[in-house]
């Protein structure tokens, strides 16, 4: 698997951030801080109630993990490997703190603050420290702390992108310059809005719109930016389709996007620790970001706490369609669980369940490895870890926060840190984003198909894990293995596979088998499975004539790569006929027979 950037959430050369937007133009008009157009508001709907006499959708409240649905153990365990990056993690913490934020269902089972949110007031870069402040001017992570969520905020002004294609305002299929007609310059009259949502426009990936002098000049830039491939050609991650979609969404609706975010997203559902621009009051609730200077800043000004850490946000007066939203993580779990319903929370909707579908749709599959829906990535294991499924959805931000909803297990993590304090060097990968990804989707139990336990080849990289039968003579006709088997893996790069020895293990060939699941594809022809089975177990039949006559082992064999893995995979009634029951590990005696090398016996 291609290996991971370093963090999506930035193409800034200096790793500062992304692009952003506030107007800048002719026809434009300043209101509340961003780029609004004069004319034409179409079709104005507020996010209303569900109506009457509809169900009302789940709504969070806090809970056990019992009641959740999780294993107590292993969100334990997200919290203390979580704690291990507030250490040197190898040279440097990769946070100086962080919010911790799990469930499923309607409860939240995990809301834990780890760390300091404010603890450095510069960075020497001769020494390459950190200058604390004293610690009675230091301020403890709490569970309510404000996080600037840097391209997290790319997900809101999508998610008001798709409010608008669902009331017919703005079609994904139509260009960008229908709605933008100076954004047709330089080549880019054939970009459509869906490129933008999905990276595939071929625009580059960050420009320094904060180096412009004026408002005009960051905008005539963007008028006059080509597109560096072909649109519709390749997956290039870009700020510029979200700033590109923020002037399309004010041009249309007649409003700021922190009016758009407001009315139509924050003001619906409750959420008050969720705007553009806090006010002064917030800042001892906020958690600071970075001492923002040259060479590794674009931008000196000194440390960043309270205001928008992105660059072209903050010359953009921090209203910006690729950054500058500021969000804690209890609201981030609301959003969360208001797509995970459908697009409704309690008795309020702000999607229907149709579009939210379409934002958890893949649309890349031109370009595997880089599936991404409307404004969601999907199936990334970069930073999803485990959690990663053909249907789970996320994102990143920069400054080290991040969003995941596996729909398959209605379950979601938010994790929010502040891993760009004092300097954004100290940091690098995605480490406590998968470890936490990781440990929540081993809390998600898989239970075995008839009760009891099953056999685990557990989660590790760069292993080998091998489960093999005792030698077996198989003299009837219409030898058979038969099991169950559940598998969930890194795709093409973690494998399990069913062999056979005739030799005592000296040497191992495959073994063909086939799987049966109701309605779902067969597995198993080249005696391999990888991926995504769909969290379903499926009955497992090889045909094992070619092994009559001469003693047989038979062994499953689950490789893993060094990147990430998946859920891993899991093994159960283990039986061999041959006409007559060879091997039935229901029986003590063959129980006792198989050697585990990295299997455990698992009931969940």
């Amino acid at each position: 698997m291609t290996a991971a950037p370093a963090d999506r959430a930035t193409g800034s050369p200096t790793g500062g951030g992304a692009v952003t937007r506030r107007g800048l133009g002719a026809g434009a008009l300043a209101l509340g801080g961003a780029l609004v157009w004069a004319p034409l508001a179409a079709g104005t709907v507020r996010a209303a109630p569900a109506p009457g006499g509809s169900r009302n959708a789940p709504t969070l409240r806090r809970g056990s993990a019992r009641r959740a649905g999780l294993l107590a153990g292993h969100l334990d365990r997200l919290v203390t490997d979580a704690e291990r990056f507030l250490r040197p993690s190898p040279a440097h913490p990769w946070y100086a703190g962080a919010v911790l934020l799990a469930g499923r269902g309607d409860t939240v089972a995990l809301h834990r603050p780890i760390g300091m949110a404010v603890r450095y007031a510069a960075y020497d870069e001769t020494t390459d420290t950190g200058v604390e402040f004293p610690p009675e001017q230091q301020v403890p992570m709490a569970a309510d702390t404000v996080f600037d969520l840097a391209s997290v905020s790319k997900l809101f002004t999508s998610l008001l992108a798709v409010q608008q294609v669902e009331r017919g305002a703005l079609a994904l299929e139509a260009t960008v310059a229908s709605y933008l007609p100076e954004f047709a310059a330089a080549g880019k009259q054939d970009i459509t809005v869906r490129q933008l949502l999905t990276h595939t426009s071929g625009l580059r990936s960050w420009v320094p719109f904060y180096a412009e002098p004026t408002p005009q000049a960051r905008l005539a830039r963007l008028w006059r930016e080509a597109p560096q491939y072909p649109p519709g050609s390749r997956y290039l991650y870009s700020d510029l389709n979200l700033i590109a979609l923020q002037l399309v969404l004010e041009r249309l609706t007649g409003r700021a996007l922190d009016v758009l975010l407001d009315e139509e997203v924050t003001g619906p559902l409750g959420l008050r620790d969720t705007r553009f621009n806090p006010p002064p009051s917030w800042k001892p609730r906020i958690a600071a970001t970075e001492d923002a200077r040259a060479p590794w800043s674009g931008v000196e000004r000194g440390l960043v706490w309270g205001e928008v850490h992105d660059e072209n946000a903050h010359a953009f007066g921090g209203v910006a369609g690729h950054a500058g939203v500021f969000s804690s993580a209890w609201d981030l779990a609301v959003l969360g669980r208001t797509l995970l319903n459908g697009g409704a929370y309690g008795r309020t909707r702000i999607l229907r369940a149709a579009s939210v579908e379409l934002m958890f749709t893949d649309f890349n599959t031109a370009f595997p490895g880089d599936e991404h829906g409307l404004g969601f990535d999907l199936y990334q294991h970069w930073y999803m870890g485990a959690m990663a499924t053909p249907r789970t959805a996320g994102h990143t931000g920069f400054t080290g926060t991040c969003l995941v909803l596996d729909p398959s297990t209605d379950s979601f993590l938010v994790l929010l840190g502040n891993s760009v304090h004092p300097v954004r060097s100290w940091r690098s990968g995605s480490a406590p984003r998968v470890a936490a990804a990781n440990h929540l989707a081993r809390a998600v139990p898989v239970r075995p198909p008839h009760g009891g336990t099953a056999w685990f080849g557990g989660m590790a990289s760069a292993g080998t894990a091998t489960l093999t039968l005792p030698a077996l003579r198989l003299t009837g006709e219409g030898a058979r293995l038969r099991c169950a088997l559940w598998w969930d893996t890194e795709p093409r790069t973690d494998v399990l596979r069913l062999e056979a020895s005739d030799d005592d293990g000296g040497t191992w060939r495959p073994v063909p088998f086939h799987t049966e699941q109701e309605g779902g594809p067969v597995h198993g022809a080249d005696g391999t499975v990888s991926g995504w089975s769909g969290r379903l177990w499926h009955a497992v039949t090889a045909d094992l004539t070619a092994w009559r006559g001469a003693p047989v082992r038979l062994r499953w064999r689950y490789d893993t790569d060094r990147a990430y893995v998946g859920r891993g995979v899991y093994v159960t009634g283990l039986r061999v006929d041959d006409g007559r029951r060879v091997f039935d590990e229901r029986r003590a005696r063959d129980a006792a027979a198989v050697t585990a090398a990295g299997w455990t016996r698992s009931a969940d």
